[in-house]
């Protein structure tokens, strides 16, 4: 059996960032709030602007509107299109280069031992995930629907929602609908 659970919108908090160059809407943080070892986030970025040092973090950070560039020290430049990942240690913190204006982020950043991945993609009908004791899956819907289903249990999420698919013994599960989402997947 998999668990569905709707993020309630209520449990969303803003932060500022550690350097103060903006705010982010922090999603979820585990195990434990105040000494997390993963954390999901959307940040707001409106102007060029340089990314908090964190160190003992590995960041995964996906811009969500339109492109960026990241400037690393040592003349480094990763370019992303929109719903690109890019992987990075928190230490080596860059600046963020707007090409075509202001733009969401989704970030994943963990510590420690914790593991996990994003992706990011567009949807178009029906998605099967193979279910898997070792990871629970998030899933945000950036643009359009999505309904999560599994056996008997049905989950809708509508733009700008957020779910946690928790399997259970190894339970495979589906999402269908149409347009953009956002998956993370942690690895227990």
């Amino acid at each position: 059996m998999t668990q569905l659970h709707r993020l309630p919108t209520d449990a969303l908090r803003v932060e500022p960032w550690a350097n103060g160059g903006g705010s982010t809407t922090v999603l979820a943080t585990g195990p434990d709030g105040s000494a997390w070892q993963w954390r999901l986030s959307l940040a707001q970025i409106d102007q060029d602007s340089d990314f908090s040092t964190l160190a003992d973090t590995r960041r995964q950070f996906v811009p969500l509107d339109a492109p960026v560039s990241l400037h690393f020290a040592h003349d480094k430049v990763t370019p992303l299109l929109r719903l690109q990942r890019a992987s990075f240690d928190g230490v080596d913190a860059p600046r963020a280069v707007l090409a075509d204006g202001p733009t969401r982020a989704f970030n994943l950043m963990l510590r420690g031992q914790a593991e996990g991945e994003v992706i990011a993609r567009p949807l178009n009908g029906a998605m099967v995930m193979s279910g898997s004791t070792s990871a629970r899956w998030f899933m945000h819907v950036l643009a359009g629907q999505a309904t999560l289903k599994t056996g008997d249990e049905q989950l809708p999420l509508a733009q700008g929602e957020s779910a946690w698919i928790e399997p259970v013994g190894g339970q495979s599960w589906r999402i269908d609908g149409g347009g953009e989402i956002v998956l993370v997947r942690l690895n227990h």
